[in-house]
């Protein structure tokens, strides 16, 4: 049996055992070491590490097995590790504060069936590499959830409809209600951080930020401690301020946006002018741009003040038609990700419609020059120009693609398929073909906004 090593730094941690293979020898053996390090592989002579989860700023999450339970049960094993050389006396506030977040992580996971349970907490004293001295590690022993979480889901499914977005919102934001209620701050909300189980049902994860809002041991009601991922902790968390229910509701903001367009916060976030323009990457419905602007508001007095806003908000009868979107959390849609039909911006379309009408003008020019026949090569080419635009609609071609062809195409048609004309003549008329498809695009893009509006 493989028994993954615990200890930071641990030179070879994965330690294979032949002789607990068996499952009858390996609920009674008494404890393995690391052969490399020497720590105790057997957490709590219980719960056995076989598989490292990932590792963060704070302590790394390992996948375990419950020796002392029927069917090996699995379950994840985070072990804390606080920054620096701890004195007898920070080690114990450590502890006490390792503690007190294993109490809430309790409370609040068996009330909620989309917060993982809590299993156990405890501290391991080991010998430490130098002589003579001792480590002290502390461990969270929480359920393991099946699944797959929001950041993986979108790296390979792509970006998610509206109706999906929405129904991560409104799941995570019940979650956020009840979690809020009780006087808990999450600190951390991200797509990494949300895990959808084999079911389809989303579970927020990784409470090891989580703050008590009324009980806090400097006496600075729920000031931040400098806990957060950078991109989705608002103003207030990242100057180390007073965190808020709002505070969390930003962060899911953040999270819904990334999730609508598949783009990184760097990319969403306008540091010149503060403000984040999503919108250009992704048209959504006005009520649910309405909520998320407003959300992701950076002063924390003009966001919502809770997740009971947001929702009543979302469901609000103006401007949406209340039966479009799930509100029942247990019961997910089929996932669509928007992988064939995706959204574009105005300044997408005016340039892929650009590119698009002067690769067709060059054709034309080819076409006439081969054909001697002006109905034939204008049919040929508006087939091609046709073409063009369904690869753009469905993300075939883009970006620096519009740039190529136009590029390969016309020093050919100047040396080799101008025919009669002047190489003034052939940039004139390209030019002019490139204009003409740019005003027809923005009229179908102004119709059909109007007809949006009105239906």
């Amino acid at each position: 049996m493989e028994v993954y090593c615990t200890r930071p730094h641990c030179p070879r941690p994965l330690n294979h055992f032949t002789d607990i293979d068996d499952i009858t020898k390996l609920r009674t053996v008494q404890q393995k070491y690391c052969i490399s390090c020497g720590m105790p592989l057997i957490l709590a002579g219980r719960y056995i590490p076989t598989k490292l989860l990932g590792r963060g700023g704070f302590g790394a999450a390992f996948l375990a097995r419950d020796r002392y339970t029927p069917t090996m049960r699995q379950c994840v094993v985070k072990q804390f590790l606080p920054a620096g050389s701890l004195s007898a006396t920070q080690l114990q506030l450590a502890q006490d504060l390792f503690e007190r977040e294993a109490v809430v992580l309790e409370e609040i996971g068996y009330q909620h069936d989309q917060i993982p349970d809590l299993y156990a907490y405890f501290p391991v004293i080991v010998e430490s590499s130098i002589p003579g001295k001792q480590e002290q590690f502390f461990y969270l022993v929480q359920e393991y959830i099946d699944g797959e979480n929001l950041e993986q889901e979108l790296a390979h499914k792509g970006q998610f409809s509206e109706t999906d977005a929405l129904f991560v919102f409104r799941s995570i934001l019940k979650v956020l209600e009840f979690v809020h209620n009780r006087g808990i701050i999450h600190r951390d909300i991200k797509p990494s951080n949300i895990i959808r189980d084999r079911s389809g049902k989303l579970h927020l994860l990784d409470f090891g930020a989580v703050k008590l809002v009324t009980t806090s041991p400097t006496g600075n009601i729920g000031a931040s401690t400098g806990i957060y991922s950078m991109g989705f902790a608002p103003p207030e968390q990242m100057s180390g301020g007073q965190v808020f229910p709002s505070t969390d509701l930003y962060a899911l903001a953040v999270t819904i946006i990334i999730l609508l367009t598949g783009k990184e916060t760097t990319e969403l976030f306008d540091a010149y002018t503060n403000q984040w323009k999503w919108e250009n990457f992704v048209t959504t419905s006005p009520i649910l741009t309405e909520v998320l602007n407003k959300t992701l508001q950076s002063a924390a007095n003009q966001r919502f003040q809770t997740a009971t806003d947001v929702l009543k908000a979302l469901d609000s009868p103006q401007k949406q038609q209340q039966q479009q979107y799930p509100t029942e959390v247990q019961s997910p849609p089929p996932i669509q990700h928007q992988t064939s039909k995706q959204q574009f911006s105005t300044i997408e379309i005016l340039i892929g419609a650009g590119f698009s009408g002067l690769q067709g003008g060059l054709i034309a020019i080819a076409l006439l020059t081969l054909i001697k026949s002006l109905p034939i090569s204008l049919g040929i080419s508006l087939v091609l120009i046709s073409t063009m635009i369904f690869a753009q609609y469905r993300r075939w071609i883009g970006g620096s693609d519009l740039i190529i062809f136009p590029i390969i195409t016309l020093p050919i048609v100047l040396f080799f398929f101008r025919g009669a004309l002047t190489i003034p003549e052939v940039f004139f008329y390209a030019v002019i073909a490139s204009l003409i498809s740019m005003s027809v695009s923005s009229l179908f893009r102004l119709i059909y906004k109007i007809l949006s509006m009105i239906m």
